[in-house]
């Protein structure tokens, strides 16, 4: 009796996966006829069939909705704060491990997991429920925190942001598929722009937490922060429910074939060649030249690796890790596109700014922090207000296109910055760049996940996360290289008296140190223009996000039930 029951129980649990993932590929399928149809909608039969449409689908509203943004809000704002925080703890560091030379591995062991992660991180939200699965990640940047906090050594150190990158892989797609799990499509640029513009807060106040922890306290504080903190979000996200806009099997379900769903094969094959191509553009121009053979080694590397992963993706089909399909719609890499432009706009200013505001205006961290509010706060103010008015009014490429001008405007305004630039300007000229960053910022997320069913958003979104990460590292590579360049070519012309040498060491708020009247003077101009010609490449970067926002469509997100091609 009891061996019929299990048998029973087994063939029941069989036949539940063979349903769910039935539904989930004749869904994937369906929006990928139905593109080459050129139809815009599921047929209707379809829709009720395999998934729940936006009127059947229980969506979150009230108390519930605020406690799960607040969560996500705070999860986000803590990666990005441990990102920028450590920037100044760096010093001490240094000194407690007598670790200088391993100095660069403390961002990059960070930066090379997470991205080497992110499209499996996308797949895992696909195959297991959101809520448990962003949890998880949480939980792993949670403990690669206390590792970096308890850590004796420099190497535990390293291994310690190594963890904490592998959890950031799976926490800002995460918060986008969830909040697409949570509201209507209408309601999700408000939403998305309120996470965007807060969680970037965590980016411009880093350094300065940082300074104060380290200054007050230890450095170890900088990474035991994040602690008490996310324990308080884990707990009240733990109890709130997340629905699922996709059928999904039990993990228990899903591990036994967990090979072949998350294409492991893939995933072996990618991340050589992201890690590869990132350390690329990390050693160029910094420890080695761009034209020395580790440099081009890399660079080999990564493009031999990366036409093996197209050849396994095309043999794959829509079983690879990132489905070809999903690539080949114009909206999905012109969204990738936009938001890598953006994002590498974004992060150079954050770095930039800070720089010109110490080195040639000479003010203190805390105060340079201050001086980058009239950015911070316009950019969040209109990442809030586009999303409110795109949910209203439909669309969103009138939004990409204004905010694309905006940032170059903002950026070639803020290019002219000399060390008597008055503070009427840089004020006003950081407003106008703040509210074209803030008026695009979701916008790409808002239309892939337009474009695409519910199943393929997890993988879009890990995909256009990617792009940030890819994007901000190759274009702070080419503004340290312009930078650098740029001093040492101004500062003889300046200050023929100066050594370049010198005060690119000295680094940006040690200079003054070394150098007096006249020539501190004739440096400062040299200093500000360098600053100036790295403002160049990212007004560049906007015009980018000007010319590839067109591929993004023109289509009205008050539509229910659309996927297309396009």
């Amino acid at each position: 009796m009891a061996s019929s029951t299990t048998v029973t129980s087994a063939t029941r649990e069989h036949s539940l996966e063979q349903e769910v993932e039935t539904r989930q590929q004749q869904l994937s399928t369906a929006s990928l006829d139905n593109s080459e149809k050129g139809s815009t909608q599921f047929p209707k039969q379809q829709l009720t069939d395999n998934a729940p449409t936006e009127e059947e689908h229980q969506w979150v509203t009230g108390i519930q909705l605020l406690t799960i943004m607040a969560t996500i809000c705070l999860v986000c704002f803590l990666m990005l704060l441990d990102t920028s925080i450590i920037v100044t703890a760096i010093p001490n560091i240094t000194s407690d491990f007598h670790s200088l030379p391993d100095v660069g591995w403390y961002g990059s062991a960070y930066q090379l997991a997470s991205a080497a992660l992110l499209p499996l991180a996308g797949n895992l939200y696909t195959n297991f429920n959101s809520k448990w699965t962003f949890l998880t990640f949480f939980g792993i940047f949670e403990l690669g925190s206390l590792l970096c906090g308890v850590a004796t050594s420099s190497k535990m150190l390293i291994v310690g942001r190594a963890v904490a990158g592998i959890g950031t892989s799976g926490i800002q797609n995460g918060a986008f598929t969830i909040i697409a799990e949570c509201v209507p499509m209408p309601k999700r640029p408000a939403l998305i722009g309120f996470v965007m513009g807060v969680s970037q807060l965590g980016l411009v106040i880093g350094p300065l937490i940082g300074g104060a922890l380290t200054q007050y306290t230890t450095w170890r504080w900088c990474f035991y922060i994040n602690l008490p903190i996310g324990g308080l979000v884990a707990v009240v996200l733990f109890f709130v429910n997340v629905p699922e806009q996709m059928p999904k099997l039990k993990a228990i379900s899903v591990v036994r074939t967990l090979p072949t769903k998350l294409d492991l094969i893939g995933f072996a094959i990618f991340a050589p060649a992201a890690i590869q191509l990132l350390l690329a553009l990390q050693y160029g121009g910094n420890q080695f030249a761009w034209n020395s053979s580790t440099v081009i080694g890399l660079f080999c590397g990564a493009g031999a690796t990366s036409l093996v992963f197209l050849a396994w993706d095309y043999y794959k089909g829509d079983a690879a890790m990132i489905p070809l399909s999903m690539i080949r719609k114009r909206t999905v890499w012109s969204s990738c596109l936009v938001y890598g432009f953006l994002m590498s706009q974004l992060f150079c200013t954050s770095y930039y700014l800070p720089i010109y505001f110490q080195g040639v205006k000479g003010v203190s961290p805390t105060l340079s922090g201050a001086y980058l509010l009239p950015s911070i706060l316009s950019q969040l103010f209109l990442a809030v207000g586009s999303g409110t008015l795109v949910g209203k009014l439909g669309y969103y490429l009138p939004f990409s296109l204004i905010s694309a001008v905006l940032i170059a405007i903002g950026n070639g305004l803020i290019s002219t910055f000399t060390p008597d630039t008055s503070a009427g300007k840089w004020i006003g000229y950081q407003i106008i760049l703040g509210a074209g960053t803030g008026g695009g910022l979701q916008m790409p997320i808002v239309a892939v996940q337009n474009t695409l069913p519910p199943m393929q958003i997890p993988v879009a979104m890990a995909l256009i996360m990617f792009s940030q990460t890819f994007g901000g590292a190759m274009f702070l590579s080419f503004s340290d290289t312009i930078f650098t360049n740029s001093l040492k070519s101004l500062i003889p012309t300046y200050a023929s008296s100066v050594d370049p040498e010198a005060v690119i060491t000295a680094g940006a708020t040690g200079f003054r140190k070394i150098i007096s009247g006249n020539d501190l003077t004739n440096v400062l101009m040299a200093y500000a223009e360098s600053v100036d010609r790295v403002f160049y490449l990212t007004a560049g970067a906007a015009v980018g996000c000007f010319v590839f926002a067109w591929g993004m469509g023109w289509k009205d997100i008050r539509k229910k039930n659309e996927v297309s091609r396009a």
